[in-house]
């Protein structure tokens, strides 16, 4: 066995290229860390809702007899959508046309007697007090038509509150009434969407960098639905937090889907990229272990390498945030570094023909 250990360090001494070869430089990529924002890829789900969204009721109490429209209906402005029981309102339409005509009537009456007073004054046989007396009467007959004229136009508005129409093109997206039910004034009967554009809502988690995300570019993805992926922008981020949830909430308004009434209520994935902070920056290819802890090669001026702990910050897409353990500016192994040892001499493989 020694004859044999002999033999073999005798071969490897004449002819030292394993050597030679494995104490080059050996050939790795070489990286200056630098600093840099780190971005986060803050990950919400919400659902999406329209940008205007209005809330319907009747005007007067009363009871529904027709309801015409149902959940996810599109609509037109002037449509009617719902009514109530009229009866009480259409009997005192009539009564107050009635009084119209009546007081139409006497106002006829009066300016008739108003002028044949002033003409008799005139013929020098009637008196200055008939006159004045007609003139009094004729204005007490235009009061009363005026009035009268007042209550049919509420007689009339009174009936049109019976029936309740859509003001915009909208699209059906809460119904809280059916046929027979008694409601109040001012109770929301129904709840539409308009069609002018969509938008995200998230309940955001209370970040310290998501004020930074105010007009940013969001990534879009339907979870419940197949459907190409879409772009929004960051539009609303509440200043206060849910106190229920700890929550904020977040809005995004979504590009190119206006009219799209499919998308209503439908499950969504946004992307938000936020400046969490600053950290040093290495490809996550250089990241190494010593022992229970993580650590890069460092290249010192010799272009001889030292294993240095490091502080992870943050971990992101091919990339790792250091928090410590190494300085901007410091240039360290990435790819290739399997093979490395302390003190062991490197170059930049991009270098060597």
């Amino acid at each position: 066995m020694r004859a044999l250990g002999l033999a073999l360090v005798f071969a490897v001494g004449a002819g030292a290229s394993p050597l030679l070869a494995q104490d080059g430089p050996l050939r790795v990529e070489l990286v200056a860390a630098r600093e840099r924002a780190v971005q986060l890829d803050l990950q919400l789900s919400g659902s999406i809702t329209a940008t205007d969204s209005v809330e319907l009721s009747f005007r007067q109490a009363g009871r529904v007899i027709r309801v015409l429209v149902d959940e996810g209906d599109r609509v037109a402005q002037g449509q009617e959508l719902a009514r109530l029981d009229s009866v009480q309102q259409d009997q005192a339409l009539r009564v107050a046309e009635a009084g119209l005509a009546a007081a139409r009537a006497g106002l006829a009456q009066a300016r008739q007697a108003s002028d044949r007073a002033e003409a008799l004054l005139a013929r020098g046989v009637g008196t200055r007090a008939a006159r004045d007396e007609a003139l009094q009467a004729l204005s007490e007959a235009q009061g009363n038509a005026e009035r009268a004229e007042s209550t049919l136009d509420q007689a009339r508005r009174a009936v049109g509150d019976t029936i309740l129409r859509a003001p915009t093109d909208a699209v059906v997206t809460g119904r809280d009434m059916a046929p027979g039910q008694i409601v109040g004034a001012a109770q929301v009967v129904l709840t539409i969407a308009t069609l002018e554009g969509l938008e995200a809502e998230f309940a955001a988690p209370d970040h310290p960098g998501l004020d930074s995300a105010l007009g940013t570019s969001v990534r879009l993805d339907t979870i419940d639905i197949d459907r190409p992926g879409m772009r929004g922008r960051v539009t609303e981020i509440s200043p206060l937090v849910d106190p229920a949830t700890g929550t904020v909430t977040l809005r995004v308004s979504i590009d190119d889907v206006d009219g799209d009434t499919a998308l209503l209520g439908a499950a969504v994935r946004g992307h938000v990229d936020i400046a969490a902070d600053t950290g040093i920056a290495v490809p996550w290819t250089a990241l190494m272990r010593d022992g229970d802890r993580p650590a890069v090669w460092r290249v010192d001026r010799d272009n001889r390498v030292s294993l240095v702990p490091v502080s992870i910050g943050h971990f992101a897409n091919d990339v790792v945030y250091l928090s410590g353990g190494i300085q901007a500016g410091d240039v360290v192994v990435g790819a290739g570094s399997q093979l490395l040892y302390p003190g062991r001499q490197v170059q930049q493989a991009e270098a060597l023909p």
